[in-house]
């Protein structure tokens, strides 16, 4: 929802002069974490770029007074040394009432995981709350961190403010002609009604409550795809919630202070700020036409510096004969159209697991768990019909249902967007897949997955005829084994043949029955693989010199196994048949 924001009075020289303490603060205190991006520094403005975390040609304040109180010279320790801070000023200011302090944390945190790539710091959303409200009046909160009386700013009335006529019928700003910003974080009700966060898990949407308000602002000043590390995207976050340089600055201010270290004070004890931006309310300035349609009020004309004035040029001395040239009219470039920006609902924010479970199958077979993935907007919410693809990445010759390795698909009203089933290739081992989503900053998730060995969870001999050799020979008949898996032929088994002594395959026997390798040397284990059928005949079997019956044990992957018995023994000698010597 646009909210219709007009820029606020600018304030002549008592706001210069507000911006040269403020600079003057900073190089005493060596604050500044990132230099101001070029062409922040300006005066009241619209965010460099023309780029706005907001509605188009607004702010999240309504471009509402702020504090324009300066950190003090004496800066707090570095980061991890400020609980030895002096009893001082600088200490006291440094102080941030806890559960303000908690809150500011909490928004950190939460936009680490669904927009790490903005890199909020906890310290932007402190200066901002500092500047706005005084971190909440000092701290005057209740324990669920809702204000203990609402933070109200002036009617924007147009009387030295932006004219914005109430949107919400005074639901928020007990207002029903005009909007106020409201809350700790002073969001006027338009843009709350856009940006508004349950951060604290009760189930509403509150502007006086410091938890939903901090990740409201966090959202906000992460929007347009914003690197909060680089100075120009933090300038222009910060311009986008108040559109002035002399905000920017003195949120920078405090930004850096805060940076230098802070430390947590008791609710309710916080240092007050002193020194609001209000200006004196004056009649109505007569509007002035400003880029992008909207009009402003007419600044008055700056005073000349003293000595400063560019000469008017020498008149023509008489008699000269010269004249002044007329001059040839310029035509007037024509101003391109601004570029709209999105909407938080229209700005993709984040990419997470929409429930894959562990993605593993047997060679040639199909995985039984689809890669899904959730995407979400810049306000959280499910987003749909944005483009998400998945490639998989790997040499085990997995491909898509399809025969693809890399498919496009769009998300649905949920937000998830899931891959079409996976196809394990013959190699066995790892792989991945990942998911991306986005063109400016795009997110990737990354989902590792594993071919295993074909299985077979049983294994038996086929045919019953009973396996005997002489001493030194060969068995006549092969051994024929099938292996299944789930009741059905599995092909592609690794199976082990192993001459053991005992019917667990405990221990292997060095007598008895053989192979031969390839050089003809006994050998007494294989690793076979099954045939397309799910068959396996073993290569020929040869008998020592030692008699006896024996034992030959197959195991399959996947748990199968079977053991066959071998008999080594010397064949039965024939007795030779008595013949009758006739009779005398």
């Amino acid at each position: 929802m646009a909210a219709h924001i007009r820029r606020r009075l600018r304030k002549g020289a008592t706001t210069t002069a507000v911006a040269a303490a403020a600079v003057a603060a900073l190089a005493a205190s060596q604050a500044p974490a990132a230099p101001l991006a070029e062409g922040a520094t300006g005066g009241d403005q619209q965010a460099a770029g023309g780029e706005s975390g907001g509605p188009e040609d607004g702010a999240a304040t309504g471009n509402s007074p702020y504090y324009t109180d300066l950190p003090p010279l004496i800066t707090p320790d570095r980061p991890g040394s400020s609980s030895n801070l002096p009893a001082a000023t600088g200490s006291a200011e440094a102080g941030i009432p806890a559960s303000v302090l908690a809150a500011y944390k909490q928004a950190e945190r939460t936009v680490a995981t669904t927009d790490p790539a903005c890199r909020l710091p906890w310290q932007l959303l402190a200066a901002i709350g500092k500047v706005e409200s005084g971190q909440a009046r000092g701290g005057q909160v209740d324990a669920n961190g809702t204000t203990l009386s609402p933070i109200l700013g002036p009617a924007l009335n147009g009387q030295g403010f932006a004219l914005i006529k109430d949107t919400d019928g005074g639901a928020y700003d007990s207002d029903a002609v005009h909007d106020r910003a409201v809350g700790p974080m002073q969001f006027i009700p338009s843009t709350w009604a856009t940006w508004g966060q349950d951060a604290n898990g009760d189930g509403r949407k509150d502007p006086n409550n410091i938890y939903d308000a901090a990740l409201a602002a966090g959202r906000y000043l992460c929007a347009g795809g914003r690197n909060l590390a680089v100075a120009a995207d933090l300038d222009r976050a910060v311009l986008s919630y108040n559109q002035s340089t002399e905000y920017l600055r003195t949120v920078r201010s405090w930004f850096a202070y805060y940076q230098r270290g802070t430390h947590e004070v008791p609710d309710g004890s916080g240092v007050l700020p002193t020194a609001p931006s209000t200006p004196t309310p004056s009649p109505t300035p007569t509007p002035s036409p400003t880029p992008g349609g909207t009009t402003g009020p007419t600044p008055s004309p700056s005073p000349s510096k003293p000595g400063g004035a560019k000469p008017s040029p020498s008149p023509s001395k008489p008699g000269d004969g010269s004249t002044s040239p007329t001059p040839t009219p310029t035509p007037p470039r024509p101003t391109p159209p601004p570029k709209p920006t999105p909407s938080p609902a229209e700005t993709f924010g984040s990419l997470e697991n929409a429930g894959t479970g562990p993605l593993t199958a047997t060679a040639g077979g199909t995985f039984e768990e689809r890669v899904s993935v959730r995407a979400r907007n810049a306000l959280g919410a499910p987003m749909a019909q944005l483009p998400v693809t998945f490639t998989i990445n790997g040499t085990t010759g997995t491909l898509f249902d399809g025969g693809k390795k890399k498919v496009t698909v769009i998300s649905k009203a949920d937000g998830t967007a899931t891959a079409p089933a996976l196809k394990a290739g013959e190699k066995t081992g790892e792989f991945t897949v990942t998911a991306t989503a986005g063109t400016n900053r795009p997110r990737t998730l990354t989902y590792e997955a594993s071919v295993t060995a074909r299985q077979a969870d049983k294994i038996v001999r086929v045919g019953d005829k009973a396996l005997v050799a002489a001493p030194g020979e060969k068995f006549a008949d092969a051994v024929t084994v099938k292996a299944t898996h789930k009741g059905i032929a599995a092909p592609g088994v690794a199976v082990t043949a192993t001459m053991v002594k005992d019917s667990l395959g405990l221990i292997d026997n060095d007598k008895g029955p053989y192979f031969k390798d390839a050089d003809g040397k006994p050998l007494r284990t294989l690793d076979l693989t099954t045939g397309a059928d799910g068959l396996l005949q073993l290569p020929e079997i040869f008998a020592d010199e030692n008699p006896g019956t024996y034992k030959l044990r197959l195991t399959t992957e996947g748990g199968g196994s079977v053991v066959i018995e071998l008999t080594v023994q010397a064949p039965e000698e024939t007795a030779p048949e008595e013949t009758e010597t006739p009779e005398a």
